[in-house]
């Protein structure tokens, strides 16, 4: 193998194929590796950190570090109803947080909600919603579709 000089990334480089990690920019490298490695750690041990009843209910979703017009945030998705156990814990995971890494990563904590996809509701149906005499009027129709979508349509009216 042949060394050249390259003066992009690395004094010399070997000619051929290089590794991901060397094709990028060394700020890149220094950014991905702090902020990935907090957002990933906390991911990781996210359970430890709020605790068991918690932890089924929500989850981190990025971290915003600081910067000179903002503070660092935490974003936590939160299952729609459990708004407001998350509220009154949230000095202690930003304390327990701060705690883990040594040193003050998070500031603020916000909370944005999520349906559960589990719940199924129930829809109620809607029977003989239009008036009597539409009825008759849409019965007069002889094309089935048309039928049933004027049909739907008045259902769908009287939904709203």
């Amino acid at each position: 193998m042949e060394f050249k000089s390259n003066i992009k990334q690395r004094m010399k480089s070997v000619q051929g194929l290089r590794s991901f990690k060397n094709t990028l920019p060394t700020k890149v490298k220094k950014i991905i590796n702090k902020k990935g490695q907090i957002y990933t750690r906390t991911l990781d041990n996210w359970k430890i950190i709020v605790g068991d009843k918690l932890f089924k209910v929500c989850y981190p979703k990025s971290i915003k570090s600081a910067n000179p017009f903002s503070k660092s945030c935490l974003n936590i998705m939160v299952q729609r109803g459990h708004e407001v156990d998350l509220q009154y814990s949230k000095d202690e995971i930003i304390k327990k947080i701060n705690i883990f890494f040594g040193y003050n990563v998070v500031e603020t904590v916000k909370f944005l909600t999520f349906e559960d996809k589990n719940k199924k509701y129930k829809e109620k149906k809607i029977l003989n919603v239009t008036k009597s005499n539409f009825i008759k009027k849409i019965s007069g129709i002889k094309n089935e579709k048309i039928k049933n979508s004027l049909m739907e349509l008045t259902k769908q009216f009287k939904r709203k």
